[in-house]
């Protein structure tokens, strides 16, 4: 018996609450799409057997996909229209017609390149739709300024800092980009041409490629760059393009050692991401650089799924990669998104233009849409972490990210390093170690295989390898033959060109690290005389008749405009010479002319007025200058000049005397060590002098002067102030030295002007005649002069600073001019031997300012001395009355001085007055007012022996004073009054 079973309550139970879950969430879900808004979004791409527009197209819908899985309670719904740009502007124009004009979108994601771009910002901006393109990247899109242009993609100007860095890392002059001839190419070329400069690298050369070019046009293009010294290359084109450069580079042997090939992000992304073997192989060992997008979880999970959906929607496409351009149509679809949901659904019509044309594609009925404006603004603000890193619009620019420099080797990319705005060229980014800018070093950066499987680094430029050899041009002279000499040989008609100026060039160019292959040719005629001056032979290098110029030719301003000149190889400088006479005329007065004149009178003065000086301070107290007026003088006057050989005999007592005396034998003693110097000199040393020191000089005297034929120097003397007609051409030392023999006005000249290395030469045969002159007329030398911007410039002028810090360059010289050793510096200045003085008023000052402070001091005391008379005389008598007594006193002895209580002394009849030793208790003087000299000093003995004190008082002068009747008349009268 079969028992039936029945379904238990809880399995009942189960399924009916799953068919609950079921039937509700069916019922929610019909609920929400009622409230979900659709919003008509165009997109316009090149999907025509095109892969780059078909991977964008599907990195947009996948995005959209993404977006709505993890945003499922968005009230918004993007709704992509596709349409076919077909490779054509019109075509893209017109399908952004049509999606405003019919479908009304909100916004335009694309075209792919920049010159559609142009035709759909315009459309944009009048119906006010947004415009979104993440692969149009020239820079001239942003001229156009349009609030309603995103640009999803970097700007192709931010990477030629990149670039321009690579060139200076590694020291490289010059660069020739190779772009296609539109407007993508076009478009980065001012910013990279600014790039270059701005690191000291120029643009010698733009090779401009088609777009439809064919293989014979580009390899023609090839072989001429090949036939230019530059070794770098910049390439800026479309893949397809480029892959056909590379491949003929590599035929003809381009992409070998010594060559540098750079690639810009649009070739780097491309080959990078998709690398084909038969691509990477015509382009091993080049650079490249392309935004960096850092490796992230997300971006890996990405990478393997969209591999798998674009295979699956396109599967005659094989092994496609995913490029830097699906990424940001991948993020920008994602802000589109994120900006459409904030902007609102508020008013999503168009308001339609008031035109009575039915014509689909008129531009006059093109409506404008309502929520444009919002939206544009929400795009504006809108910041998420996307694929590519940080996502944000600055004024409708995708922000900048750092470049990732990688070289190709083998079947790829490889990463060396980095460069950021911030940072420079450095090899990790977020290291501790590039917290600071780089140095632009291209340590900076990993190993790097170059062209050829080398790890040297290309030095950026090299002789065509076609057997030419640089053209050199040497100029032809009849003289000074010792810097450039040409001789031709009548039977074989070959030319040998030697020389001091040849000599070192060839030293110079043996010094280089490399072989430099040429030739001299001389600047001549058929017949061999010379075919112009040195600025027209300078010219000819202007002109690319040489490849450059060695000689004599000097480095001035004009000829710097079309030319380069290395580092001077010789001194410097425009100088004079002039003939040399004995000025050594031994006559009677020659022991004058040691000293200026205004010296002379200066140290007379002084002599006197040093002389008066201690008799002021001396003749009161001191025996020595005491005496008749005359003889008071005189002696003053001997001491003072006994000095010069320190022969004074009389002795100062008065410590102020002693302290001028001592300043002043200081003075006398440099005075006479410096005259008898100056006159060994003029005896002895200084035998030759110039004739002329001046140029202003020969100028006011209007002498003639002479200078070299065809040199520069004749615009010297002319703007110096020369008349045309006072100046003399010479062509040679000998004919210099002729005419400076003759002299100004018998058919010579009075001076000859010239650089300074011909004024050594010059010298060199005839240092016993002439000498060189200063002030010398700055110029900066001989100098070797190549092409503008020419890449041996620097070469050649480290060779030569070389050379000249070396032996070399003294060798060269004493092989041409001889061992001038025997010959005076004639280069110092000639000056005169006659003490001025400049040279010595300071011990003047300090002599004067001693004397006339001892002076003060002096007068002080003696006022201060004999103030009980002035208090006496204070209101009796007139101020010159005050003034005579007190000169009356000033001559006299100072009785009270030890030198005379010490010494005794006599009165003015002579007679012997007593000694005022130890035994002296007191001296008591009174003074009498009046115009004579009326004073008597009492003298007080007090001696051991005696009890008593006899006082002595003695008339010193027995002279009456008429004014003392007078005086007491006056105090009787005054009295009574």
């Amino acid at each position: 018996m079969i028992t039936k079973k029945h379904p238990s309550k809880t399995a009942l139970s189960f399924f009916s609450l799953l068919y609950l879950k079921i039937f509700f969430f069916e019922m929610g879900m019909a609920k929400n799409s009622t409230s979900i808004i659709p919003v008509n979004v165009g997109v316009v791409l090149d999907l025509d057997n095109d892969l780059d527009g078909k991977i964008g197209l599907s990195c947009i819908n996948m995005s959209l996909s993404d977006f709505y899985d993890t945003h499922g309670d968005y009230k918004t719904r993007l709704v992509f229209i596709t349409r076919d740009s077909k490779h054509d502007v019109a075509g893209a124009a017109a399908a952004a017609l049509d999606l405003i004009k019919n479908v009304e979108v909100q916004a335009i994601i694309g075209p792919t390149t920049s010159k559609q771009a142009n035709f759909v910002i315009e459309l944009g901006e009048k119906a006010q739709v947004a415009v979104i393109s993440f692969s149009a990247s020239s820079p001239s899109l942003t001229s156009v300024r349009s609030p309603f242009f995103f640009r999803a993609t970097q700007n192709d100007s931010t990477q030629v800092k990149a670039i321009s860095a690579l060139v200076q890392a590694f020291g490289w002059r010059e660069a020739v980009p190779i772009y296609i001839d539109n407007e993508y190419g076009e478009g980065v070329i001012p910013y990279l041409t600014d790039a270059l400069q701005a690191v000291d690298a120029r643009v010698p050369y733009r090779s401009v490629i088609s777009p439809s070019a064919t293989d014979d046009q580009i390899v023609s293009e090839l072989y001429k760059l090949m036939t230019m010294q530059t070794r770098v290359f910049i390439v800026h084109m479309f893949p397809s393009l480029g892959s056909r450069v590379f491949a003929k580079a590599k035929e003809i042997g381009m992409v070998s050692e010594g060559y540098v090939w750079i690639m810009t992000d649009g070739l780097t992304a491309a080959f990078s991401s998709s690398p084909n073997a038969s691509v990477t192989s015509t382009m091993q060992g080049t650079l490249g650089v392309k935004p960096y997008v850092p490796r992230t979880k997300d971006l890996e999970t990405f990478r393997i799924l969209w591999k798998r959906k674009f295979q699956q929607d396109n599967p005659d496409i094989v092994d496609a990669e995913l490029n830097i351009f699906g990424l940001w149509a991948y993020d920008a679809a994602t802000a589109l998104a994120l900006a459409v949901e904030k902007a609102g659904t508020a008013n999503l019509g168009f308001q339609k233009a008031n035109d009575s044309s039915n014509s689909s594609t008129d531009l006059a009925t093109l409506g404008v849409s309502l929520n444009g404006p919002n939206l544009v603004q929400a795009l504006s603000n809108i910041t998420f972490k996307g694929l590519t890193g940080d996502y944000l619009f600055d004024n409708g620019q995708l922000q900048s990210s750092a470049f990732q420099i990688i070289n190709v080797n083998g079947n790829g990319g490889r990463e060396i390093g980095f460069w950021t705005s911030t940072k420079g060229i450095v090899k990790t980014l977020n290291s501790a170690n590039n917290m600071t800018a780089s140095s632009g070093s291209n340590s900076d950066l990993s190993t790097i295989i170059w062209p050829g499987d080398t790890t040297s680094v290309p030095k950026g430029w090299e002789i065509p390898t076609n057997g030419k050899k640089l053209r050199i041009g040497v100029p032809v002279n009849d003289g000074f033959s010792e810097f450039v000499k040409v001789t031709r040989d009548p039977i074989s008609n070959t030319k040998t060109v030697t020389g001091y100026s040849i000599d070192v060039f060839d030293s110079v160019v043996k010094a280089l690290p490399y072989a430099l292959p040429y030739e001299y040719i001389p600047f001549a005629k058929p017949d061999g005389e010379t075919a112009g001056t040195y600025n027209d032979l300078i010219y000819q290098v202007y002109l690319k008749n040489f490849d450059a110029v060695v000689g004599d030719t000097t480095i001035v301003f004009n000829r710097s405009q079309y030319v380069d000149f290395t580092l001077p190889y010789t001194e410097s400088g425009v100088s004079m010479i002039v003939p040399i006479v004995d000025s050594n005329s031994k006559n009677a007065w020659v022991f004058l002319r040691p000293l200026t004149w205004d010296l002379w009178v200066t140290s007379f003065c002084f002599f006197i007025f040093i002389g008066f000086v201690i008799w002021v301070l001396e003749h009161r107290i001191n025996e020595d200058f005491r005496g008749p007026a005359l003889h008071q003088a005189g002696t003053s006057c001997w001491f003072s000049f006994s000095t010069m050989v320190f022969a004074q005999r009389e002795i100062v007592v008065s410590n102020l005397s002693r302290a001028v005396v001592i300043i002043w034998c200081f003075v006398v003693l440099i005075l006479t060590q410096s005259y008898t110097a100056s006159l060994t000199s003029l005896l002895t040393v200084q035998q030759l002098r110039p004739t002329v020191t001046d140029v202003h000089e020969l100028i006011k005297k209007g002498a003639y002067v002479g200078y070299q034929e065809g040199s520069f120097v004749l615009g010297i003397l002319l703007d110096l102030g020369f008349d045309e007609s006072k100046l003399i051409v010479y062509n040679s030392t000998e004919q210099c030295d002729d005419f400076l023999s003759k002299g100004s006005g018998n058919g010579g000249i009075a001076a000859a002007f010239d650089e300074v290395p011909y004024m050594r030469l010059f010298l060199s045969k005839y240092c016993s005649k002439y000498a060189m002159i200063d002030p010398t007329f700055k110029t900066d030398g001989f100098g070797f002069a190549f092409p503008r911007g020419s890449p041996l410039v620097p070469d050649v002028s480290r060779a030569v600073l070389n050379m000249t810090e070396g032996d070399k360059m003294k060798e060269i010289e004493n092989a041409w001019f001889g061992n001038q050793s025997n010959c005076p510096d004639s280069s110092t200045s000639v000056t005169s031997n006659s003490l001025s003085l400049k040279s010595f008023w300071g011990l003047f000052l300090i002599a004067g300012v001693a004397s006339l402070l001892a002076l003060i001091i002096f007068v002080f005391m003696f006022v201060y001395k004999e103030r009980k008379m002035s208090r006496l005389l204070n209101s009796r008598i007139s101020i010159r009355n005050k003034v005579g007594n007190f000169f009356r006193i000033f001559i006299q002895r100072d009785l009270k001085s030890h030198t005379f209580r010490k010494c005794g002394l006599n009165d003015s009849k002579g007679t012997s007055l007593p000694s005022m030793g130890p035994s002296a208790s007191s001296v008591q003087t009174t003074y009498f007012p009046g115009d004579g000299d009326q004073s008597s000093t009492e003298f007080v003995d007090s001696s051991a022996d005696s009890r008593t004190s006899q006082e002595v008082v003695i008339n010193i002068d027995q002279l009456t004073n008429p004014y003392q009747e007078r005086l007491a008349a006056f105090e009787v009268e005054h009295d009574h009054n």
